[in-house]
């Protein structure tokens, strides 16, 4: 009997394990195929909660709300000045041209940037030009050119540029890089096995392109797209010098010809209204297709297509776009430095170089931290109160700084005193003015890391906290990274929120440069000039190391 029980109970066990690892591999199987009705198998650990999304949702709401203070602060006043003043401000000619511009601004600019940024990342990732390195390092280099800096280089170079062709033709060459940095990363990142595929079955090389290619771009072009049409819609010097009138220039003029004027400020409603449009258009054509991929084994690289004869317009392309966005400014404050000499560099230069760059990394860093959770919700909750949530954290990005500079006036002046015109206010602005920025660069990190493995670690026991800390976000990293220098470049350029908001003492190298070349002092100015060059560099070159090691490479 007891050899007999024995062999019985030894035949149970087996029989057990069998069954438990069968079940095990059938859930795995359904876990992986994301299949809703799936339950877990006897002796399979369950994750403890579902996805953490109310404190990220929490979180995130929070975030949205403070982003809406400068939008209340416009309906205060709206509601403060009645409907009659409203309509006499808003419906009136002036209104209707700036409108025109800033409409013919953005449909001009952003289309050329997407071409441009598309076709260089085209010809320095995929194909065999020579020095591809090089050319792909120029391509993303005018970002540590601040915008009004370009237009300086260029109005001091030829004076008589002005008007909506100037406009488009300094934005262009201004902005395309935040459409360049994506696109570049993404292309790295797909899986030529695809295009082997589509090849196969007969498409030509354009057709592969239009076909399999440029649909997997759509998130980073997308995103790219919204953030120079963001930053065009609130870009003040760049246009001042150039005088070609927007939104954002007429504001800031409403404001210093009187300080609480309400037409400034109805004038922020309707560019409120047109970030709104730009948002909606951004999410009708981006739509919700997935972009991570998971399987076995790793994508391989793609090989470079050879150019022939079509080499020397390709190379021809990035040299003459580094000419312009570089060698113009280059040129420019290497002549104004010569002829200041050694008695324009004071120690002004020095102490204006330290606070940008600790005002840079702080708000970089709290931007990033807040918008992490919409981007998280972006992705791994698209909904309609997503949509919400994430549309007020980017309508701010379009507001120029002078509206949300005084929206926080009003309110530590007449609520929190003691925080007026102190370095947490000034913060508090920046965050407010580029979440857009850590956004995008996050959303897109986020969008490439499988659900799946999320869900993996919390069947192995781990939080939803955890995995999403653990694993979602470590490999997000690099784009947090980018997020960061994208942000601190932001604050490194900005202008009018700082010089409201500035506690007393502080200056930085946007602030004294704007204050000379008001006063046409372009001499004065170069150093100031030249050390956002050298502040925005090492950052720029994070920027595209980020890019290149989010691919392994």
């Amino acid at each position: 009997m007891t050899i007999h029980g024995n062999r019985l109970s030894k035949t149970v066990a087996f029989l057990f394990q069998r069954v438990k690892g069968a079940a095990l591999l059938q859930d795995n199987r359904l876990l992986a195929s994301e299949m809703p009705a799936a339950r877990p198998a006897a002796g399979l650990a369950r994750p403890r909660r579902g996805m953490p999304y109310a404190p990220v949702v929490l979180f995130a709401a929070i975030v949205a709300l403070f982003s809406l203070v400068p939008l209340g602060f416009i309906g205060w006043i709206t509601v403060d000045v009645g409907w009659e003043t409203v309509k006499q401000l808003v419906f009136r000619p002036r209104v209707g041209d700036l409108l025109v511009n800033t409409v013919l601004l953005e449909a001009i600019t952003v289309p050329l940037s997407i071409v441009l940024a598309v076709t260089l990342a085209w010809i320095t990732e995929r194909t065999d030009v020579p020095f591809a390195r090089l050319w792909a390092w120029l391509a993303v280099a005018p970002l540590a050119v601040p915008a009004f800096v370009h237009s300086y280089a260029w109005v001091s170079l030829l004076p008589g540029m002005r008007g909506l062709q100037s406009g488009v033709f300094v934005s262009v060459l201004a902005y395309y890089p935040f459409l360049y940095l994506p696109v570049a990363a993404a292309l790295r990142r797909l899986d030529p096995a695809i295009e082997d595929a589509a090849a196969s079955l007969g498409l030509g090389p354009w057709a592969v392109f239009f076909r399999t290619i440029l649909p997997q771009l759509r998130l980073a072009i997308c995103g790219g797209a919204l953030l120079i049409a963001l930053h065009l819609l609130s870009e003040y010097g760049l246009f001042v010098m150039i005088r070609f009138d927007t939104f954002a220039t007429a504001i800031v003029d409403q404001f210093q010809s009187a300080y609480n004027s309400p037409a400034a400020n109805m004038l922020g409603g309707v560019l409120v209204a047109c970030c709104l449009l730009l948002l909606a258009i951004e999410v009708l054509v981006r739509g919700n297709e997935r972009y991570a991929r998971v399987g076995s084994g790793s994508a391989r690289p793609a090989d470079r297509r050879r150019l022939g004869w079509f080499a020397v317009p390709a190379v021809l392309l990035p040299v003459i776009v580094a000419a312009l966005t570089l060698g113009v400014p280059f040129v420019t404050l290497v002549r104004w430095l010569y002829l200041g000499g050694a008695g324009i560099w004071r120690v002004e230069v020095g102490n204006a170089f330290v606070q940008s760059i600790v005002l840079a990394l702080a708000g970089g860093i709290l931007a990033t931290i807040a918008a992490a959770p919409m981007a998280w919700l972006s992705v791994r909750a698209p909904g309609r109160v997503q949509r919400v949530l994430e549309a007020c954290h980017y309508y701010v990005g379009s507001l120029p700084g002078v509206v949300v500079a005084l929206a926080l006036v009003t309110i530590t002046v007449r609520l929190v005193l003691p925080l007026y015109q102190t370095f947490a206010t000034l913060l508090l602005a920046y965050i407010l003015l580029f979440l857009p920025r850590a956004m995008v660069g996050l959303r897109a990190s986020i969008a490439q890391a499988p659900v799946e493995l999320e869900r993996a670690a919390m069947a192995l026991g781990r939080t939803p906290g955890q995995a999403v800390r653990q694993i979602t976000m470590r490999l997000a990293a690099p784009g947090a990274a980018a997020s960061i220098a994208l942000v601190a470049l932001g604050i490194t350029n900005e202008l009018t929120a700082t010089l409201m908001l500035s506690p007393n003492g502080v200056e930085t190298l946007a602030t004294k440069f704007w204050s000379l070349t008001s006063e046409i002092d372009y001499v004065a100015a170069a150093p100031y000039a030249f050390m956002m060059v050298v502040l925005s560099l090492p950052l720029t070159l994070l920027l595209h190391a980020q890019s290149k090691r989010t691919a392994g490479q």
